[in-house]
Formats: structure tokens, C-alpha cells, sequence
């Protein structure tokens, strides 16, 4: 008698999810505003032409700020905020640990100390009720992180910051048009940091901004930005220690068309995350996470759900992803460890960085951050989160189909 087991794709069977999921997205737009800038040979910034600053006021506008600045990535826009809300060496920048290197990395740049404060386990955002403990009479700025482009706890976070005299730099970089209680994200706290890398949701492969609605931040982002320049100096008056984070005009016009496209493509990625979340709510073993109490607009930069091996029978989690992404689905495991675990910090390879002796990341132990790197969670990117219903429709059945041959193995 003919067996009925299936076979998954990693195993010669047919994959579940036959679309590919490009990206970026472009259409003849994008290609004419950036072939218009090359014919008219002012290719740089601030050489001749306002494209960059059209496109500053345009994001300025869509994220709801009065001021913008863009630079050359997302890890330099973390970096002017610091610099811009004054921080001094030694002071202390409180941070998630699930979350890229940059976050971190750039508080060693400005010569201050990074604090790790745990995730909350059901939003693998920086959670409130563990950021008062880490706080010190060197604790300068809160970055909260809006990790796989949902919205932290910004009002809970904002209080603390308030009680404490802090700064809170929104670290966007996952979030473009994702909003809270109607607000978009970045717009929010003192600034927004913004990454327009060739990952990210708005993208031109590199590039960055940061948006506030203080004139004082902005001026000072806006120097920094420009070799220490301030407005109404001359072209060689440097004012402060900044240095050249210029965008092109290119990136700055291919930018503006794919804002174009923002505003329609964050609907699509949240409803669609809706609906997974209900397909999913049934599968034994797999479970989505939390969008949070609050009223949020999530941008699904990342989808995200948490994965129990014992539904699986014996597939551990790299084992899932593998055969998961073998069936079409586009997807990780993320990232291998918390940010403290990581070499420069475990081996304080901090250079010429003020960072005092006494400071140990070895100590450090963020129980909810180290269960998502090392046993739960499982991504989805976002430009998955950009297909039909149907589409979402094969990522579920992907998963049921593994769990159903796992159970019959």
C-alpha cells in the first residue's frame, strides 16, 4: 500500500510556500529619481540642490516631528542624539540586550556606559518594571528599542525618565510608520533614531535620521552632522567636534520614493500580522508574541513567535528554522546571544573608551533576553510580512505540516 507520510522540502518534498518575497520594492520611479540626479551632476550634499532637505522636511512630516536630521546610518543617528543630549564620560545609557550591536556600541563611542536592563518576556521590549533598579546618580539616558517594530511602553517609560530628570532617545530603527496610542514611533520621546539599511522597512542600503520637536537637539544633531558647521557660519567656522555623516542626493531622492510606499506597506505588514497571529493561536508549541497592552500599529519589521521544542518532539530549534525556511518561509533564529555576552564586552575590548574597571559584563544575567536568543524565538522578515493572505495562510501550514511529520517520525 502507497505510504501517506509526507515529505518535507528539506527531505526532497515539495516546498509549502511557492511566492518569493523581493525586496526592496522599486518600480521605473525610483530608477528616473535617481538617474535625474546623476545626469545633473550634483551628486553631493550640501553641493547644490534641496533633494536631502526636502526629504528631511517629508519624513519630519510623516513621523509627526518639526525637525529632522539624516546621515549616514542608523548607528551615527544613535550616536548625534547622545552627543546632542549631553552626555559626559562615564555617564550611564540604560539599553536592552535583544537588540543590535548599535544600541550599545555607539554609548562606548560616546565614552559612557551601557546598562542592560532585561526585556519584557511577552514583547521582547525593554521592560518598564526593571528600569528604576538600574538606575544611578550616572544614569543620563533611557533607550528604549521598538524591537521587530512594535511599541514599547512609552508612557511607563517617559514617567521614569520624568521622576529621574532622564533623556529618552527612541531607537526606531525597526519602527518606520509604526505608531502608539496614535503617535508615530520616534516622535515620541527627546529624539527617534532611524535606519534606512537594506534590511529595514524605508531603505536606500545605508543611511540614517533622527527626528525631535526640541530646536535645540536638532541644531546641535544638525552640526554634529555637518563637520561642527552651525547655520549663518561660514563654510570653514566649525563650532563643535563633529564630523562628515552626510547623505547623497541619491539616497536622498530614492528615499523620498520609497516613502511613497511607507504608509501602505506598514498597513499591509500589520494586518497581515493579525492574521497570523490568528493562524497561529491554534499550533501547539507556537506562540506569538504580545502586541502589548497599549494602543499600538506594529510595522512587523520582524514577526516574531516563540518556539517550544516539546510540541516538536525531539527538533530543536535550529532544527525547526532549518526545515521551516526550507519550506519557503523567510526566517532566523535571530540573534545567538544577549548584547553583553558579546566579545568587547565579556573581554572589555573598550580601546581609547572611558569605561570604568569596575564595570563587569560577566555579572550581567538578563534571564528573558537569554531564553529568546537560546531557546524561543523565531523571526519572520519583514518582507514576507508584505505577502496575501494565502501566503500567510502556507507560513502556518509550513508549521503544522513539520510538527505533523515531526509527530510521525
Amino acid at each position: 500500500m502507497k505510504s501517506t507520510l509526507e515529505t518535507l522540502a528539506i527531505d526532497g518534498g515539495e516546498k509549502t510556500v511557492q511566492t518569493t518575497f523581493p525586496w526592496p520594492i522599486y518600480d521605473e520611479s525610483e530608477v528616473q529619481a535617481v538617474a535625474e540626479v546623476i545626469r545633473s551632476g550634483r551628486w553631493g550634499n550640501p553641493d547644490c540642490g534641496d533633494t536631502v532637505a526636502a526629504f528631511e522636511q517629508a519624513f519630519a512630516a510623516y513621523c509627526g516631528t518639526k525637525y529632522a536630521v539624516s546621515c549616514v546610518n542608523g548607528s551615527v543617528s544613535l550616536r548625534l542624539a547622545l552627543m546632542a543630549c549631553g552626555v559626559t564620560p562615564g555617564d550611564e545609557v540604560i539599553v536592552p540586550p535583544y537588540t543590535f550591536i548599535a544600541t550599545a556600541s555607539t554609548v562606548l563611542e560616546v565614552n559612557c556606559v551601557p546598562v542592560f536592563v532585561d526585556i519584557d518576556p511577552e514583547t521582547y521590549n525593554l521592560d518598564p518594571n526593571a528600569i528604576e533598579a538600574a538606575i544611578t546618580e550616572r544614569t543620563k539616558v533611557i533607550i528604549p528599542v521598538h524591537f521587530a517594530g512594535l511599541g514599547c511602553d512609552m508612557d511607563a517609560i517617559l514617567d521614569i525618565a520624568r521622576r529621574h530628570n532622564l533623556r529618552v532617545i527612541e531607537d526606531a530603527a525597526h519602527a518606520h510608520g509604526a505608531e502608539y496610542k496614535g503617535r508615530k514611533l520616534g516622535s515620541i520621546g527627546d529624539a527617534g533614531s532611524f535606519s534606512f539599511q537594506s534590511s529595514k522597512n524605508l531603505t536606500s542600503g545605508e543611511g540614517g535620521m533622527v527626528v525631535t520637536n526640541d530646536e535645540t537637539l536638532y541644531r546641535m544633531m544638525a552640526s554634529l552632522r555637518n563637520v561642527g558647521r552651525m547655520e549663518g557660519g561660514q563654510w570653514y567656522d566649525h563650532f563643535n567636534p563633529g564630523c562628515n555623516y552626510r547623505i547623497t542626493q541619491m539616497q536622498a531622492v530614492l528615499l523620498s520614493q520609497q516613502l511613497n510606499r511607507l504608509e501602505e506597506q506598514t498597513v499591509l505588514r500589520n494586518d497581515n500580522g493579525l492574521y497570523l497571529n490568528e493562524l497561529l493561536a491554534d499550533i501547539p508549541g507556537i506562540t506569538p508574541l504580545s502586541r502589548g497592552a497599549e494602543e499600538v500599529r506594529h510595522c512587523y519589521h520582524l514577526y516574531i513567535f516563540k518556539y517550544d521544542a516539546t510540541a516538536f518532539g525531539p527538533l530543536s530549534r535550529h532544527e525547526f528554522v532549518a526545515r521551516l525556511a526550507a519550506e519557503g518561509v523567510p526566517c532566523s533564529t535571530g540573534y545567538p546571544h544577549p548584547l553583553y555576552k558579546q566579545p568587547v564586552f565579556q573581554n572589555k575590548n573598550f580601546m581609547c573608551y572611558a569605561i570604568p574597571e569596575s564595570v563587569d559584563y560577566k555579572a550581567v544575567h538578563c534571564p528573558a533576553a537569554e531564553r529568546a536568543c537560546s531557546e524561543e524565538a523565531v523571526w519572520i522578515f519583514q518582507h514576507a510580512m508584505l505577502g496575501s493572505r494565502e501566503d500567510m495562510r502556507s507560513f502556518a501550514e509550513a508549521i503544522r505540516k513539520i510538527q505533523r511529520v515531526v509527530s510521525q517520525s
